[in-house]
């Protein structure tokens, strides 16, 4: 199945998705988001991987930063931070380089690794992207993390795959229906930008669009 570009959902979405169905819901649903140091220091620390007039090459590797990424397949378009392409007998040509090349993404994140995959499944998603518009195969890539100033290796596994797939899948039925998860309290709330929006002492039976609508009427 293809999906029409007017469909495509947000990949970056998949990351909020896997840490909290709600706060996807409340991005990309209801539209709603809420800033605090971490988004903002999330912001600054993507300003240089995304400035896409920057483009470094040292020996056999070339990097190009904020690389737009679409798959009709997947239904969903974005962008990579950063793509190293590595120059390959196995990889594929890529406008504006000479010889074979396999593209390899990197993502930017502010805080530290996580024990669960929603980083992982963001870059598995923008590796997918990339095998489908570049006809290759992306094996693996690699995601920086401010805090400890390093990088994990991403293998791109069968299970990985599948795993996007299955959320991307999910997404796209709660978005079509319009449809907000309950509040399911838990310690990730606190570092959660959208707590304030959230509220979830209050909003157990109620969708936040409909408790602002509530607010705003009592207070005229």
């Amino acid at each position: 199945m293809e999906y029409d570009e007017s469909d495509f959902l947000q990949l970056s979405g998949i990351q909020h998705f896997a840490f909290c169905r709600r706060q996807w819901a409340l991005i990309h649903v209801e539209k709603q988001w809420e800033e605090n140091l971490r988004t903002t220091e999330g912001a600054i620390l993507h300003e240089r991987a995304h400035d896409n007039t920057l483009r470094e090459t040292r020996g056999d590797t070339v990097t190009v930063r904020g690389v737009n990424i679409r798959s009709v397949t997947l239904g969903v378009s974005g962008q990579c931070d950063v793509v190293e392409y590595r120059r390959s007998a196995k990889g594929v040509p890529v406008a504006g380089l000479d010889g074979l090349w396999l593209p390899y993404p990197v993502e930017y994140k502010r805080g530290e690794p996580k024990a669960n995959n929603a980083d992982r499944l963001q870059l598995c998603g923008q590796a997918m992207c990339l095998e489908e518009m570049l006809c290759c195969e992306i094996a693996q890539g690699a995601l920086f993390y401010g805090e400890t100033r390093r990088r994990e290796i991403v293998d791109f596994t069968d299970a990985l795959r599948k795993e996007v797939r299955d959320d991307l899948a999910e997404m796209r039925r709660l978005y079509e229906k319009g449809w907000t998860p309950k509040v399911k309290p838990t310690k990730a709330c606190n570092a959660c930008s959208l707590k304030p929006l959230c509220l979830p002492r209050l909003m157990k039976t109620r969708s936040v669009s409909a408790y602002l609508s509530a607010a705003m009427e009592e207070s005229t």
